[in-house]
């Protein structure tokens, strides 16, 4: 019982970092079970997927009444995400989730995904910026976003189900980039809109490989709901330029490691 209520305190303060920063559950909650409480990569994967989806889900709703989801865009991303995640869950069955083949490549993977998602964090505005500009300068380029909003998806897609990190600041960094006209409110919705039902598609997949821990996630959802709530309204208190940077580079640490000693 005393685990079960460390892991609702875990879920809280990540449920308050999130809503204070934003960033998805994955790029905090993942290091955390696999570091501190010893879970095993793969079920602190799949259970963390099921997590974000469930965490987010209120966030379509909320979006989706204020109109702040461009559908089709997440429409697009869905079409390469969804069916790669499909893939890559398949995959990492056929070779078995206990293998330490697949161990090393989760951990690698969530490796350079923090790492990715530490560096949408720092330069978001200049990917804003340069996005902006090459669509200024190239305007032809606007015929094939279509076709590279496909092809992010699927980077997502293969990133997502081994490392359950990605659908959340590198997604809106993503559509940043793509889309430098579109409002952040909407860029946001958008990328919670796709995010969604990403993570639960690869989330049930790891459900069905047996690597979700469904007494681990009642405990996380336990602490984190409340917590989101207390940390978004925190938000007005804790400036921004303060605790991006912040965590920026505890993802960007957490990252090296991952990659290069875990």
């Amino acid at each position: 019982m005393a685990v079960d209520w460390m892991l609702t305190a875990a879920g809280f303060g990540v449920g308050v970092l999130i809503g204070l920063t934003g960033v998805g559950g994955g790029s905090l909650m993942t290091p955390l079970l696999i570091f501190l409480f010893k879970v095993e990569p793969a079920v602190a994967v799949g259970t963390d997927l099921l997590f974000a989806a469930i965490t987010k889900t209120g966030g379509i709703w909320a979006h989706a009444r204020r109109r702040t989801v461009e559908w089709r865009i997440a429409g697009l991303l869905a079409l390469g995400s969804v069916p790669t995640a499909l893939l890559t869950v398949y995959a990492i069955g056929q070779v078995g989730t206990g293998d330490a083949i697949i161990e090393k490549f989760i951990t690698h993977g969530l490796g350079i995904a923090l790492i990715l998602t530490a560096a949408s964090i720092l330069f978001k505005s200049q990917m804003h910026l340069l996005g902006d500009g090459l669509r200024q300068r190239y305007p032809a380029l606007r015929a094939y976003r279509d076709r590279i909003t496909v092809l992010a998806g699927v980077l997502l897609g293969v990133l997502v189900p081994i490392s359950s990190v990605g659908a959340g600041a590198l997604g809106a960094a993503i559509l940043m980039f793509l889309y430098p006209r579109i409002p952040t409110i909407r860029i946001v919705g958008t990328d919670i809109a796709h995010a969604v039902p990403l993570t639960a598609v690869a989330g049930l997949g790891h459900l069905q490989l047996g690597t979700v821990n469904t007494g681990l996630l009642a405990a996380l959802l336990l602490g984190s709901l409340p917590g989101i709530y207390i940390g978004s309204h925190l938000g007005t208190v804790v400036p921004d330029r303060i605790m991006r940077p912040l965590l920026a580079s505890v993802l960007v640490i957490i990252g090296i490691k991952f990659t290069l000693v875990y």
